[in-house]
């Protein structure tokens, strides 16, 4: 994702000094020791969860495991966000001065990790030592054979080098880099959700909650269902009309035939519609991708397979997105990016956001904004989002993307172990606060729950509230039902766009989307690359044998057509559910 830059200003005269006096006039080796690590704690690394003495015990661990690898020069890569531009920026340069292994974070373009990560993977040849790649290819990673085990890395080959403090209990997403087998094969770095976005000052205008109630006879509230979003869009759009002088709109979204609509599909659109199955972090036996899995093995994604792509869930889903998209959002929105319409709600002139992600929340909340307000408090908040008339109690509701440690077994051992270091180095409790607080893309649970978040809180619009409440765990990235990421993923923008642009029926677009899924699942069967979890499609059947299928095996996918697609709007105070959520951090 494409993010502000962060800037970090460090002393060179100050780091030059205290170098000098770590290595004296002894002729001391030329790599630092307890006396830079205790420079970047006292000037850098706070707040932290740990006291100074506990960051000074971890930050000695790492000095002594570094030893063997001193003078080394390792690369790492990661996609451009603002977190990851505080690693490469400030922790790389941590990292070298404490241990001595000299760092080389590469920041890229999100596709170009992609691309670089499949060559090495095809290729065998080491392009980086470490990777920070998301998680969306927990499926991918582990059927090609290519990728690091972390758990059996951490407690083998890798664990001399593997640090007692990691705490990988304390990852909030440890479960979406695990496999079915329950090995680790990747551990979060940073996270942020796709979640409701609201104008709360507009929500809470006594004129605006009458008139509201009076038109559609419940409360103007944080909608829970796709029926008061929708009537909510309607009643910005074209009852309110205007605010200020400002015409305003009660939907923002992005249209535009581009690689990025595909992220605002494969991000669980669908399964905040209903469609897939029960199950968290995943639906199973079919996902929020539409592919059924059996076993291990992925065996269609076209309900005539079992699968629910082109289902009644999944075509309703694309159907109301086109159609809030053409009546309720600005007109140029069509035409849009991604990257184009993120800073739109940010002007001031939507209602709300249905499919908005928490990592904009550093560019909303920027003083001067027509959305804060005086004292840098915002005129918005974030609250879970609402679900379609398909969705049941037990599924996930929306995505979490989870940029993680990931390792490549082309990776030469000695390097791959210089790669981890660093890679625990920027997840440790010595750096993870203060990186929490600079790219708000939280990872671990004790960071979620220190008194410096909770006084933070008031200025960001209900982030810490989520990440803290219990409804958290609906939010998830993609799953191990999709066995080859980057191939499937692409397929989404293209089919999806003909339905965007009108091209296609939403029915259609979803019809040929589920036939190109399937064609890459048959060519992936019939190479045997992926082996005993490779996909194994099924014999095509009527899509009632599906229907009848799932009803007497007590699944949901895919689901028949509702006769009522929308039921009456129901919406929560949002005061009322923060409330409910609780106070104090899960006992571990």
């Amino acid at each position: 994702m494409r993010r502000n830059r962060v800037k970090v200003r460090l002393s060179t005269m100050a780091s030059a000094l205290a170098m000098a006096a770590c290595l004296g006039a002894i002729g001391a080796p030329a790599y630092a020791d307890e006396a830079a690590a205790k420079r970047w704690i006292d000037t850098e690394f706070q707040p932290s969860t740990l006291s100074k003495d506990e960051q000074m015990k971890e930050m000695q661990w790492f000095i002594n495991a570094a030893k063997p690898f001193v003078g080394m020069d390792i690369s790492v890569v990661s996609e451009t966000i603002t977190t990851h531009e505080y690693e490469s920026k400030v922790l790389a340069k941590a990292f070298t001065e404490i241990t001595g292994i000299k760092v080389k974070h590469d920041i890229i373009q999100e596709g170009d990790v992609v691309e670089k990560i499949q060559t090495q993977m095809q290729s065998g040849k080491n392009i980086y030592d470490g990777w920070i790649n998301d998680s969306d290819f927990i499926g991918t990673h582990p059927r090609y054979n290519q990728t690091v085990n972390l758990t059996d890395w951490m407690n083998g080959e890798g664990k001399d080098v593997t640090s007692p403090t990691l705490d990988v209990d304390d990852f909030i997403g440890k479960s979406f880099g695990t496999w079915i087998d329950g090995k680790l094969f990747q551990l979060p770095d940073q996270q942020f959700a796709n979640l409701y976005w609201f104008r709360y000052d507009w929500f809470t205008n006594p004129d605006y909650k009458a008139r509201f109630k009076a038109k559609y006879g419940y409360d103007l509230g944080v909608p829970v269902n796709w029926s008061a979003y929708e009537d909510i869009a309607e009643f910005f759009t074209n009852d309110i009309k205007e605010i200020d002088g400002v015409k305003v709109y009660g939907h923002m979204d992005y249209g535009k035939k581009d690689p990025s609509l595909g992220w605002r599909f494969t991000d669980a659109w669908l399964s905040m519609a209903g469609n897939g199955d029960k199950g968290i972090p995943n639906g199973k036996p079919v996902d929020e991708w539409g592919i059924r899995m059996e076993g291990c093995r992925p065996v269609g994604s076209s309900v005539e397979r079992g699968g629910d792509v082109n289902g009644p869930a999944a075509v309703y889903a694309v159907t109301k997105y086109v159609d809030w998209l053409n009546k309720y959002a600005p007109p140029n929105a069509r035409g849009m990016t991604f990257s184009e319409s993120g800073p739109v709600p940010a002007q001031g002139a939507v209602a709300q956001q249905i499919f908005w992600y928490t990592a904009f929340t550093a560019d909303m909340v920027k003083p001067g904004l027509p959305v804060v307000n005086a004292d840098g408090t915002p005129k918005w908040r974030m609250a879970p989002s609402p679900h379609g008339p398909y969705w049941k109690e037990g599924m996930k509701l929306g995505y979490q993307d989870a940029g993680s440690l990931t390792l490549l077994k082309s990776t030469p051992v000695d390097r791959r172990k210089a790669a981890w270091l660093y890679m625990q180095f920027i997840v440790s409790k010595t750096t993870s606060l203060k990186k929490s607080h600079v790219g708000l893309t939280f990872i671990r649970e004790s960071d979620i729950w220190d008194k410096s978040f909770t006084e933070r809180a008031p200025k960001l619009g209900g982030l810490i509230e989520f990440y803290r409440s219990p409804a958290r765990v609906q939010w998830t990235p993609t799953g191990v039902n999709v066995p080859d990421y980057p191939k499937l993923a692409q397929l989404w923008w293209q089919n999806i766009g003909d339905a965007s642009s009108g091209a296609k029926t939403p029915q259609q677009a979803m019809d040929a989307l589920a036939a190109a899924q399937d064609s890459v699942l048959e060519r992936l069967e019939k190479s045997g690359v992926q082996g005993a979890c490779g996909p194994k499609l099924n014999p095509k059947q009527t899509a009632d044998y599906w229907f009848a299928k799932a009803e007497k095996d007590g699944t949901i996918a895919p689901q028949r057509k509702l006769a009522n697609e929308k039921p009456k709007g129901e919406t929560i105070d949002y005061d009322t559910l923060i409330k409910s959520w609780p106070a104090t951090p899960p006992k571990r």
